[in-house]
């Protein structure tokens, strides 16, 4: 630690840190607008000026580091002010000259409110201008669907610049032109590549760069917002919800550090407009004619009763959706327990994880944090860019930490950063298990080794053998060892983990979802959401959920939830870590929570389940599953029995290359569907795939 004075107040603070820092860290305020904390220096705007004392001239604090201050003549700690005449001065000619050329639009402009112009304006600024020559002017720049500009607004703060490069790992942005000719810009006009493209949106501190799909709809201080967890993929990023009414206007991201720092992906950003489209809002049951008719409450539930009472336990199964929470999830395994039957499963994709081998066997050890500190790293059967956008933004910053080597066991996939391509399939991995190539010798000598484990793998042709064989890689290389488990699974959904953990599974001798889906397997199917199985003709199919998405089109009786954005849930993220997102807005018009309507119907039916409100459903369930009440923790696993559970199972596997995911990114799920803005996304993605196969 290196001691300074900072306006008169000594403080304590690390030697790397930027005088920028330090001096936040002594309480002084530094208006800044291009250092941002997770991307690399510039400089650029020089608004952050203090005196270091000594110095002839104001210092730009961002750009210099405590360990290169000099002590005072009698070696006293250097001396830091922020507050003085000249640093006031030296920022209110930084602010004049940025304000030269910056239109008058804040009435307009969709930054408006939330502008760190506008806000270090007030404190630096004047009430009149000394320029009087011709303001420039800027061409708009078209960087694709979700991102629109206004160039003129533009300060070259190049933050947008540096995280697309940085972070994203794509060259889309860039600088071109000197001085007051100066333009970012895409160099060939086409729109930007990258899955976190939309983050540029809240990293521009004024109205050039805005959100596309939002344009001119609100402001900012109409909103009423609210945490949640995100769940368009099984990283569980933090959000925040903006409500204006029944209405959700906006998600953007929340800090944490564990999680996904302050990025999200673009899906989880823009797929609110998917919220408001094709949704369900009242019951429906199919008639004699095949067509689909609006019910009541009372005649929905009466038909299912019919069907459900004259149907043996073994011909009734339910399907958990990749949205569900614990609690629906807890609960509908509750009402097929008082109908005798074990044939509930929520692995849509024909996955082998199960809790019989131990938490440990299906979670991402690491942690996702534990990336950074992993020195190999081995994909296997997995796209981590497609499955968890922001962990695969947290694995390309360990590689810009440098001395990682990164191997790869699959399809080859652009991962926005370099790799060893190992092989396509099993046969691979037991060849690097056997001592072959380079890569098992870095393997060995690491002292963090990780070995990540996706669903194309698992979901291939023998997919419990290639876990299986991950396990046994796993002892091969010592993965598990004291204050570190490199066995890491990562989960594509938000549901999978929670399910696993409260035994949402099939069991001894009962079906999965795929059996449970074929012709004849079943009398009566309850999916949960379920919209990733193409259920066979001939089961009578409850449907339960949001969308009028394929599960709907199947269902005799279709009962309406509510969205992830409105109900109060828990989720488990890929890591194990409980969090627990807060109802934003209410569900349309009949919807339902989904624990309310799966009470109601064990009612009707006249088995009721053993609570009466979401507090007593949570009680019960926090008694059978302790470790879901610890919000926000992670509860310790034993790595060492999992990995020797999976190890000793003896299953044929296959050579084949690993699986590579069909699914369409932004429209993997029932709300992304239903956007539109997904669906340009999803578009644009499929010609520039073309274009880059040509």
């Amino acid at each position: 630690m290196t001691k300074l004075i900072v306006d008169g107040r000594e403080v304590d603070v690390p030697a790397e840190y930027t005088l920028l820092q330090a001096c936040e860290a002594g309480g002084a305020e530094i208006p800044r607008f291009c250092f941002h904390e997770r991307l690399s220096i510039a400089g650029n705007c020089r608004m952050c000026l203090i005196e270091v004392k000594g110095n002839p001239k104001p210092q730009a604090s961002c750009a210099m580091a405590v360990r290169d201050l000099r002590p005072g003549p009698h070696g006293e700690p250097p001396v830091l002010n922020t507050k003085t005449p000249m640093v006031k001065k030296a920022r209110e000619g930084v602010m004049e000259f940025l304000l030269i050329n910056h239109p008058l639009d804040c009435p307009i402009c969709d930054q408006g409110g939330e502008c760190d112009l506008q806000d270090q304006a007030m404190a630096y600024g004047v009430d009149s201008s000394r320029f009087h020559e011709n303001k420039r002017a800027v061409e708009d720049k078209y960087l694709g669907p979700l991102v629109k500009t206004s160039m003129n607004r533009c300060i070259h703060c190049t933050r947008c610049v540096r995280f697309i490069t940085e972070v994203a790992g794509v060259a889309d942005l860039g600088a071109i032109g000197r001085g007051e000719n100066m333009e970012i810009t895409t160099y060939l006009e086409h729109a930007m590549r990258s899955e976190l493209q939309g983050n540029v949106v809240d990293l521009c501190p004024v109205g050039a760069l805005t959100a596309k799909p939002w344009a001119m709809q609100y402001r900012p201080w109409e909103f009423t917002k609210t945490k949640s967890i995100d769940v368009m993929d099984g990283v569980g990023s933090a959000i925040r919800v903006d409500s204006r009414g029944r209405e959700v206007m906006r998600i953007l991201p929340r800090i944490n550090d564990d999680v996904n720092e302050e990025w999200i992906s673009d899906k989880t950003r823009h797929v609110v407009d998917g919220l408001r489209q094709q949704r369900l809002d009242k019951p429906y049951l199919r008639g004699a004619d095949g067509k689909l008719r609006a019910v009541s409450w009372r005649e929905a539930f009466a038909a299912i009763k019919v069907r459900m009472e004259g149907t043996r336990p073994e011909r009734i199964g339910a399907i958990a959706g990749e949205l569900a929470t614990v609690e629906e999830m807890f609960a509908l395994k509750l009402f097929m327990e008082q109908w005798g039957s074990s044939n509930i499963d929520v692995r849509e994709d024909n996955s082998p994880l199960h809790s019989r081998f131990g938490r440990a066997s299906y979670l991402f050890n690491a942690t996702i944090a534990g990336i950074e500190a992993a020195d190999a790293i081995l994909l296997v059967g997995v796209n981590p860019r497609r499955d968890g956008a922001v962990l695969n933004a947290r694995i390309r910053k360990r590689w810009r930490m440098g001395n990682l080597r990164i191997g790869l066991i699959g399809k080859r996939a652009d991962l926005t950063y370099p790799y060893e391509h190992l092989g396509a399939g099993g046969q691979s991995l037991a060849s690097l298990m056997a001592g072959e190539g380079e890569f098992a010798s870095a393997l060995r000598a690491a002292k963090k080794p990780l070995l990540i484990l996706g669903r194309g793998a698992l979901t291939s042709e023998g997919g419990l053998a290639q876990l299986a064989l991950a396990a046994k890689a796993a002892k091969a290389f010592a993965l598990v060892r004291e204050g570190w488990n490199g066995f890491s699974v990562l989960s594509a959904t938000a549901s999978l983990v929670g399910a696993l953990d409260i035994g949402f599974v099939p069991g001894e001798g009962a079906m999965s979802a795929r059996a449970m889906a074929r012709e004849g397997a079943l009398d009566c199917l309850y999916l949960l959401g379920a919209d990733a199985v193409d259920v066979a003709p001939g089961a009578f199919v409850i449907y339960q959920g949001t969308h009028g998405d394929r599960g709907a089109h199947r269902a005799d009786v279709i009962l309406p939830g509510a969205a992830y954005t409105e109900k109060s849930g828990t989720y488990v993220n890929t890591e194990g870590r409980v969090q627990m997102g807060d109802r934003a807005v209410f569900p349309p018009g009949d919807a339902r929570d989904d624990w309310a309507i799966l009470r109601g119907l064990s009612g009707a039916l006249g088995k009721p389940l053993p609570f009466d409100s979401l507090s007593e459903l949570r009680k019960l369930l926090y008694g059978q599953y302790p470790h879901l009440a610890g919000i926000d923790a992670i509860a310790p696993q034993d790595g060492t029995g999992a990995i020797e559970a999976l190890s000793q199972l003896e299953v044929a596997g296959s050579d084949a290359p690993y699986a590579a995911s069909d699914a369409d990114y932004y429209l993997s799920n029932a709300i992304a569907r239903a956007s539109r803005v997904m669906a340009q996304c999803s578009e644009l993605a499929h010609d520039q795939a073309s274009i880059a196969a040509e």
